[in-house]
């Protein structure tokens, strides 16, 4: 993608699945060097960062500081990507910003609210630029979707329904069965149907959750029902057991829309019926999809912005507050909540 301002050195922490997807998009903005790599492992450190073309890669060193944090130190890192598993994220990108780096740390920010005030409230104190990685709020075709109701041509929203699921094979080693890490249905899945519940309808009045936890505390399943005073309402799901459609349905006054060609995190199409007619909408991103907020966030960093418009760190606070009043009904816990 072209380029928008002066070039920015790239880091980013960690080399796992999420962290490869992303950084292969960062390659294709003109404007974004990739610096450096850490791994708490040399071996997948440099492979990494030979993978990709990364200048140099950090480790943790034997009884010393971690290769995060040694890679923090270098004056030549300009933003940081965080990618760790969710409940490493608040001690990541806490260091990231006392090192004097900007922050782009992946959904969930952190695993509570007390977390994600404690890093906004240190961003803005350091005056540095931090968001939540929601990249689903950047692509083409969800913005595409805002337009339309926006427009009025549906009239207006009344109740909404998404889901997003997949049977997760049961695997103990695995971050997404580890209540360590924050792991279960809530935190890696419900922040995309909310994304569309909330942007459609704004944030609930109240809210009700149910759902399963196996005999490790780890939710397979959830489902929430947002509720508003003036009688919307929006229905949610998400699961680790089974698979579903994928699809956000919002019905209006005068027709309505679902997304269709792909999950609901990255929609290839728009299905749209209204007074005027049914018609599809369909769309293909760049790479993989993330370099509209990759796009972004550099922008907002050249241009001196502390926060992106387009995923404010408000909208971020209030949806883990949101989550933090869920887990309460579900019975939820991690780790990390009894961090004094």
């Amino acid at each position: 993608m072209a380029a928008t301002g002066p070039r920015l050195n790239w880091a980013v922490v960690a080399t796992g699945g999420i962290a490869g997807t992303v950084t292969a998009d960062l390659a294709l903005l003109e404007d974004s060097a990739l610096h450096a790599v850490s791994s708490r492992s040399a071996a997948k450190a440099a492979d990494f960062a030979e993978r990709f073309g990364f200048a140099t890669s950090y480790s943790d060193a034997d009884g010393g500081p971690s290769g995060y944090e040694l890679m923090f130190a270098d004056p030549a890192v300009d933003v940081v990507y965080v990618a760790t598993p969710h409940a490493q994220h608040y001690a990541v990108a806490k260091s990231a910003l006392e090192h004097g780096k900007h922050v782009l740390c992946e959904k969930p920010f952190t695993v509570n609210a007390a977390e994600a005030a404690e890093l906004t409230a240190l961003a803005r104190d350091r005056n540095l630029f931090l968001m939540e990685a929601v990249w689903t709020r950047f692509l083409p075709s969800v913005n595409r979707a805002w337009d339309i109701l926006a427009s009025g041509e549906l009239g207006a929203p009344s109740w909404l329904q998404a889901d997003l699921g997949f049977p997760a094979p049961l695997d103990p080693a695995s971050r997404m069965w580890d209540p360590a890490a924050g792991g279960g249905a809530l935190l890696d899945l419900s922040i995309y149907t909310l994304t569309w519940a909330l942007a459609a309808l704004g944030y609930p009045d109240t809210i009700d959750a149910s759902g399963i936890l196996n005999k490790d505390g780890v939710d397979i399943q959830n489902a929430l029902t947002l509720r508003y005073d003036d009688g919307r309402q929006a229905q949610l799901t998400s699961s680790l057991a089974a698979s579903g459609p994928g699809t956000a349905t919002i019905a209006c006054s005068s027709g309505w829309l679902r997304t269709g060609g792909g999950n609901i995190y990255n929609p290839r199409e728009l299905h749209v019926s209204g007074p005027v007619g049914a018609r599809v909408e369909t769309f293909e991103p760049e790479g993989t999809g993330y370099t509209y907020e990759l796009r972004e966030v550099t922008r907002c960093i050249q241009q001196g912005l502390t926060e992106c418009p387009t995923m404010p760190l408000e909208d971020t606070l209030r949806t883990m507050e949101l989550l933090d009043g869920v887990r309460a009904q579900l019975g939820l816990s991690y780790a990390n909540d009894s961090r004094p």
